[in-house]
């Protein structure tokens, strides 16, 4: 087996739309898995708001669309899950049941079948609605009025579906039995919220800003992401703005610091901040 493609013979059917299915599937397909998509006869929404994230993302991957809610549509997908070692779908627990894909009735027909669940919110909380926002909202990731830069709770949710699948393939390989696994959206934010809870990227934390050596300043003509938060790093980075330190760690977090790397870095073009990196092996990128 290829040590790439761990899942390589694992058969995968997704009934999960929206953003963490189709991510977490695309991850599947990468280690290996053999994956098909089922999708409902108006489609995954996500074919109409990014066709081009949707193709992406289902590389590879075989379609089916089935209408679940018919004897036809319930026909065909049992006909796929005789076949399948893992199922991974994003209904609300109600919603599954209804379609008589909860997990006794699965486990009873396929035992050897695993599902995995994507939910919102765990356990009873999962009938509950909401969505990325909302998720990372409760866990102090939405600053102001502005929208997060990216959908972390479903993007992190993927790659916990994707790491609940090779549990899961796991305990069949060593017990012959499938299992499920719940997957909740809002858990996948908060594990990416904890550096947040910490405090580290406050403003008084060390990445948050209170670092002189990871922040981002003005430089002549843009901007520069400067991560020099290793000693040996910091160092390098005062040398060359002139700074003379008593403690390598204890002066990066004194005002007086901060401001000479900024009067600094205000006086280099972006040209000459990415030789300096190179020469001097400080971890920056300069931006626009």
């Amino acid at each position: 087996m290829s040590s790439t493609q761990p899942l390589r013979g694992t058969r995968v059917v997704s009934l999960a739309l929206n953003l963490p299915g189709p991510a977490a599937l695309m991850r599947l397909a990468q280690m290996g898995a053999t994956c098909t998509k089922v999708n409902p006869p108006s489609g995954d929404p996500m074919q109409h708001y990014t066709p081009e994230g949707y193709a992406l993302m289902h590389k590879g991957v075989k379609h089916h669309t089935l209408d679940l809610k018919t004897d036809a549509g319930q026909a065909a997908l049992h006909k796929l899950l005789n076949k399948t070692d893992v199922l991974l779908t994003s209904f609300r627990p109600s919603a599954l049941t209804k379609l008589g894909l909860g997990w006794k009735s699965l486990h009873k027909q396929y035992p050897a079948l695993s599902l995995i669940e994507v939910v919102g919110a765990p356990g009873p909380l999962a009938e509950i609605p909401g969505h990325d926002l909302t998720y990372q909202a409760e866990v102090g990731l939405v600053n102001g009025m502005d929208l997060p830069p990216s959908l972390f709770a479903d993007m992190g949710g993927a790659l916990m579906a994707s790491e609940a699948t090779l549990k899961a393939v796991l305990h069949q390989r060593a017990k012959g039995k499938g299992s499920r696994h719940e997957v909740a959206l809002s858990e996948a934010a908060a594990w990416l919220a904890l550096p947040r809870q910490l405090r580290m990227t406050t403003p008084d934390g060390a990445v948050g800003g209170a670092h002189a050596g990871y922040r981002v300043y003005a430089c002549k003509n843009g901007r520069v992401a400067v991560a020099a938060l290793e000693p040996h790093f910091a160092m390098s980075l005062c040398e060359a703005a002139g700074v003379s330190l008593t403690h390598p760690v204890k002066d990066l977090f004194k005002p007086a610091t901060r401001q000479a790397i900024e009067a600094f870095l205000a006086s280099q073009t972006r040209a000459q901040l990415d030789k300096l990196a190179v020469a001097k092996d400080i971890p920056l990128m300069t931006l626009k």
